[in-house]
């Protein structure tokens, strides 16, 4: 089953996806022995900072291979794709799935230029998500603007995408306070459109709400930020207290600590 499938899958069966950014073969590791351990499928997602750190050719064949090696069902996302020309080299390349993020631009300019993505696709057979209304992002002013229901149907009709990341509360980040997702809207955008929805910026949001969003309709849960701290906050600490150069010695502590994230993600996630 490709991803398109599994998402919409999803939407009728009220279930969802964990998707996970990774930076490194570390990262990479962490995300999946969490799902091994704990028999999930996962969305292994790569911005476009880290494909431009490892380069396309390299980061695509060290998830497919890490994919093969650990034995789990995984799909590779573009998370947060700008650059319209680096989205279609990952569709050429291979991936199972694309964002197109144009979310910053007035609506008739994000139609249209996802439109361009989907219509490059098309022949592909694979995902193609978009954003409509903001999430900001990291060091963003945290103000919201929700998506709104009949705004989000105008803009999947016009579009044909498959996935739909909405604004419901949640931020790309840290929260200086509990987020509230606005869990009756989500319920709301899922009645009036068929594309799956996908909530970004979980990081920090308490797992009885990602539960309601799921049961509302998110079909597919983005994770990043919580990730990256855990790691770095255990390898700076390794490094603080020991004088080991063998970098094969100091990485595992910081794995091991993301493992044990993502596999509480994907219990949470993976409720019902």
């Amino acid at each position: 089953m490709n991803l398109q499938e599994k998402l919409a899958d999803n939407k009728k069966r009220g279930k969802a996806l964990l998707a996970t950014n990774f930076y490194n073969f570390e990262t990479l590791a962490a995300v999946l022995t969490a799902a091994q351990n704990t028999g999930s499928e996962i969305i292994l997602q790569l911005s476009e900072s880290s494909i431009n750190y490892m380069g396309l050719t390299v980061a695509k064949a060290l998830a497919e291979s890490a994919i093969k090696q650990y034995g789990v069902t995984a799909w590779l996302h573009l998370d947060h794709g700008q650059d319209t020309t680096l989205i279609k080299r990952c569709i050429d390349a291979g991936f199972d799935s694309v964002m197109i993020d144009a979310s910053e631009k007035p609506f008739e300019e994000n139609v249209k230029i996802t439109q361009e993505i989907v219509k490059y696709a098309e022949s592909y057979g694979i995902n193609v998500e978009a954003e409509l209304g903001y999430i900001s992002k990291l060091g963003q002013d945290q103000k919201m603007i929700y998506t709104q229901p009949e705004e989000a149907k105008r803009f999947v009709n016009a579009t044909g995408i498959n996935a739909l990341a909405i604004a419901v509360g949640s931020a790309h980040g840290f929260y200086k306070e509990e987020p509230k997702l606005q869990i009756d809207l989500i319920g709301e955008i899922n009645k009036v459109t068929t594309a799956a929805l996908v909530l970004h910026g979980s990081s920090g949001i308490p797992n009885n709400q990602l539960q309601a969003a799921i049961k509302k309709g998110i079909t597919k849960i983005n994770l990043a930020t919580e990730i990256k701290n855990i790691f770095m906050k255990s390898l700076q600490k390794e490094l603080k207290d020991s004088d080991n150069i063998d970098l094969r010695q100091v990485f595992p502590k910081a794995t091991s600590q993301a493992t044990a994230l993502v596999e509480e993600k994907l219990r949470t996630i993976n409720f019902n």
